[in-house]
């Protein structure tokens, strides 16, 4: 596995940018309308426009020098279905499989088509979602490392010491939230170490996590304030002198087996086996002639360009 940057040869302070991909597509394809972006057939590539004009943008205007795009290989984990039953389960079409608009579901093998032409890597890996494989690249890449997502999960990445930012598109790639652990916890009370803990706590209902009832956001924040993570504040809860409120004693105390289950649900894993890999930014189209039959196939010429532009300032 490669992982030196080309651009500045074996020590590198400029970023790898590791992007959410399925954040970002989905992004794209839902701010993009269908009939603002098609080819002469009529097919939508609203995502693929989108989705290739926002790393171009990235590419700019973070100044990256490595780049690798996560996918989600297997979006709904059977281990984390065992601790938690309601993880994602109101998303799920049918079988396992995940609810996907038609128009987007088709998009998405040509947008990995122009990403292997351009020379960007791409990559899953089974029985993880796309959050384990950013959270590996986190944990094992040189730093500086920035993740990019529009998944409020990630911010338990964020660690000042090692260099690792999120990049949070929430309200898309032109307004990123560029977070360190001083605004996590401006934004949530709580150090990005803990938001796991916090999440777990506060529950999720875009994951199907139903949280801790009658435990809301400042709650959870204080509890990890006075406390720690739900470790310590389940030993806590063994301690009649620790300090908890006769109401939040209670509510906590049933919600043992869940906090327990969901605490590794939430958590981001950080050594998942990835495959061999070359993370450095090309500078020029790895197969041009692909890159220039799949703009032409689909109608991607002025978003190809942008992106091929990007690579060479």
């Amino acid at each position: 596995m490669s992982v030196v940057g080309t651009r500045l040869g074996s020590v590198t302070q400029r970023p790898l940018l590791a992007v959410d991909a399925p954040s970002l597509y989905f992004r794209a394809f839902h701010g993009i309308p269908e009939s603002a972006a098609r080819t002469q057939a009529g097919e939508p590539v609203n995502a693929i426009r989108g989705f290739l004009d926002m790393i171009a943008q990235l590419i700019r205007t973070r100044h990256p020098d490595r780049l690798v795009c996560a996918l989600d290989a297997d979006w709904r984990p059977a281990w984390r279905v065992a601790l938690v039953p309601s993880y994602k389960k109101h998303r799920v079409a049918h079988g396992a499989v995940e609810e996907v608009p038609a128009a987007l579901e088709k998009q998405v093998p040509v947008l990995l088509e122009v990403l292997a032409a351009v020379g960007i890597p791409a990559f899953g890996v089974s029985g993880y979602e796309a959050d384990d494989v950013l959270g590996t690249l986190a944990a094992t890449q040189p730093a500086p490392v920035e993740v990019v997502s529009g998944d409020r999960d990630l911010y338990q990445l964020v660690d000042d010491t090692r260099g690792t930012r999120l990049l949070y598109c929430g309200r898309g790639v032109a307004k990123l939230e560029d977070s360190d652990n001083a605004a996590v916890e401006a934004k949530y009370g709580v150090p990005a170490r803990w938001y796991a803990d916090f999440a777990a706590m506060r529950g999720d209902p875009s994951d199907g996590l139903p949280g801790v009832p009658g435990v809301g956001e400042k709650t959870a924040a204080r509890l990890i304030a006075r406390y720690g993570g739900i470790e310590q504040i389940l030993a806590a809860l063994d301690d009649k002198d620790a300090g908890f409120a006769p109401g939040l004693r209670t509510k906590l105390d049933a919600a043992r087996d869940y906090l327990a289950a969901a605490l590794p649900v939430c958590k981001v894993a950080l050594d998942v086996e990835l495959p061999a890999f070359d993370p450095a930014l090309p500078t020029s189209p790895k197969d041009p002639e692909a890159l220039l039959a799949l703009a032409e196939r689909w109608n991607l010429a002025g978003s190809a360009r942008r992106l091929v532009d990007a690579l060479a300032g």
